[in-house]
């Protein structure tokens, strides 16, 4: 009771704000509101990868702007690190509120749009509860474990039919994306079924389903390009394409893929997913997703030979290639090459001198394809475990002086143009190098997000 009067009171606060400051004509459509303890000064609103707009925070943390020639369907906006998503149709003045310490929970719309944007929060927030069942229901017999997830769809459906049978004015494409979002997640952790029986039960093999367990797949969608920035649906694709790659006889994979399982997931995903635009970005992410859980440097050619075969996508493959590159550029049992590198008082150093007689850990990252929230966040959990080994993060690219400033500003360094370290970064993508106290490499292609970095940082510190 005391969610739904804040969320009228907000209704009236936010009313006069905008009829305040905005004179608009009823064709125009604009999206604004208020971020309580903002993490930055705007807010970005996107429409799939594309920035529609950047919103910025007046004095009173406030923000409102016209959208330009909005067409129905989903959008999400970004502020901070959070994200949310949201859908718009011509004409709507949606405004929000949020408090960016507790994101989600805190979020609610008001204005024209509002009501069936509250109504997916709401089911948002309803389907992260509904996420803690399935540790419980992972464990269950596959018999079990379909009764709670048809009981679990029926009251989803009747959900949905009860909103759209009172809500006759909604649009067809609402209606249908309203679906999917109460839906799909459940079809998803039915595709996961599998993977996370064995890794709950401890059970070796897989469970043996029925013939109706993957009734669903009958009527999902899967080339459905304007929901595959929607993390439900993305999701309930991965899982597809991975359960219906494991049935092709795999064993249950723990950490680290297989190079056959990659190459039969990569030729799954081609078969299965029509559009190239979505096609093509799946196999990158799978093949960058594999090769980092890895965590080494050892020979993936066929893998990668594999995705070059595949993806008509010629800077993705561009890409890929500078990564595989890179990878064979520092090789394992060898010295590594010397380089200059700078620290933030703008003195020079010789990589060597930085790391003579002590077990070492270089870090590069570059912002264009890392975040250094994640970094901080990581390479400090990883130092503390990690004492005596020596932690030397090293930034990449444009404006590579900058530093990360939840991190030890003594571990932070940069390189510029010169340096001969751009010879094995031209991917940009991040990697770590591990070296011994007698200065041979031990791994050339290490990665912070990869389970493997522990045994490997271990086997380092013994030394």
């Amino acid at each position: 009771m005391i969610k739904y009067l804040f969320r009228f009171l907000f209704l009236i606060i936010i009313a006069i704000f905008f009829s305040c400051n905005y004179n608009s004509k009823n064709s125009a459509t604009y999206f604004g509101g208020k971020i309580i303890n903002p993490k930055s000064n705007y807010v970005v609103l996107y429409s799939l990868e594309e920035v529609i707009d950047t919103f910025f925070l007046n004095k009173k943390n406030k923000f409102i702007g016209e959208i330009k020639n909005p067409k129905e369907g989903l959008y999400y906006f970004k502020h901070g690190i959070e994200n949310q998503y949201i859908y718009i149709e011509p004409k709507d003045s949606l405004m929000l509120r949020l408090n960016s310490w507790d994101f989600d929970e805190s979020l609610v719309f008001s204005g024209r749009g509002a009501e069936r944007n509250n109504v997916l929060i709401d089911y948002f927030i309803q389907g992260e509860k509904d996420n803690k069942m399935f540790y419980f229901y992972n464990k269950l017999n596959p018999t079990e474990f379909q009764k709670k997830t048809d009981s679990l769809l029926d009251l989803k459906l009747k959900t949905y039919n009860n909103y759209v049978n009172n809500h006759t004015e909604e649009t067809n494409g609402y209606k249908s994306f309203l679906k999917v979002a109460l839906t799909y997640p459940i079809y998803a952790r039915i595709e996961k079924y599998p993977v996370a029986h064995i890794k709950y039960s401890k059970e070796k093999e897989f469970p043996k389903t029925n013939k109706d367990f993957y009734k669903h797949r009958k009527i999902v969608d899967i080339n459905n390009d304007t929901l595959m920035y929607y993390y439900p649906y993305s999701k309930y694709i991965s899982n597809f394409l991975y359960n219906t790659t494991y049935s092709l006889g795999h064993k249950p994979m723990d950490n680290e893929y297989s190079s056959k399982f990659t190459i039969d997931l990569l030729n799954t995903t081609s078969n299965k997913i029509n559009s190239s635009v979505s096609r093509d970005a799946i196999l990158k992410q799978t093949v960058l997703e594999h090769f980092y859980k890895r965590s080494n440097c050892d020979l993936y050619d066929d893998v990668f030979n594999e995705f070059f075969k595949l993806s008509e996508n010629e800077q993705d493959k561009e890409h890929l290639t500078k990564l595989l590159n890179d990878s064979k550029s520092v090789l394992k049992n060898e010295k590594i090459v010397d380089f200059v590198i700078t620290d933030f008082n703008k003195k020079e150093h010789s990589i060597k001198n930085i790391i003579r007689g002590k077990n070492s850990f270089l870090f590069f990252w570059n912002p264009e394809y890392s975040s250094p929230i994640y970094i901080s966040s990581r390479i400090n959990y990883l130092s503390r475990k990690f004492p005596e080994v020596k932690f030397v993060i090293i930034r990449s690219g444009e404006n590579s002086n900058k530093k990360i400033k939840k991190l030890n500003i003594k571990t932070q360094y940069y390189i510029n143009e010169e340096s001969k370290a751009n010879n094995f970064l031209t991917s940009k993508m991040p990697r770590a190098i591990i070296i011994n106290k007698k200065g041979i490499v031990t791994n050339g292609y290490a990665s912070i997000s990869s389970n493997k970095i522990f045994k490997q940082l271990k086997e380092l510190a013994k030394n």
